[in-house]
């Protein structure tokens, strides 16, 4: 299974949208670990929202069609539409 999730960072103020056919806490984790990279310069990426899907290329379609959304405005609909309230 692959999942299409949505990440929030606090300190950043920023969203992070990405797909994975890992575990999702072991995901996160990572994120939330020093690295190179978008998420690497915060460690409170919180997870606010996913989807799965059976097979990769579902997954990676989804999170393309969240990106080109280039709206916070939306992606704030879409987590509170799963009852994940985002205060902004």
């Amino acid at each position: 299974m692959y999942k299409t999730y949505i990440l929030y960072s606090a300190s950043c103020d920023r969203f992070y949208i990405g797909y994975t056919g890992d575990d999702l806490l072991e995901r996160i984790r990572r994120h939330n670990s020093h690295h190179k990279g978008f998420t690497g310069a915060a460690v409170d990426w919180a997870l606010r929202y996913y989807e799965v899907f059976p097979d990769k290329a579902s997954a990676m379609r989804r999170e393309r069609e969240i990106k080109l959304w280039k709206s916070r405005v939306k992606i704030i609909q879409l987590i509170n539409s799963a009852g994940l309230e985002h205060s902004d």
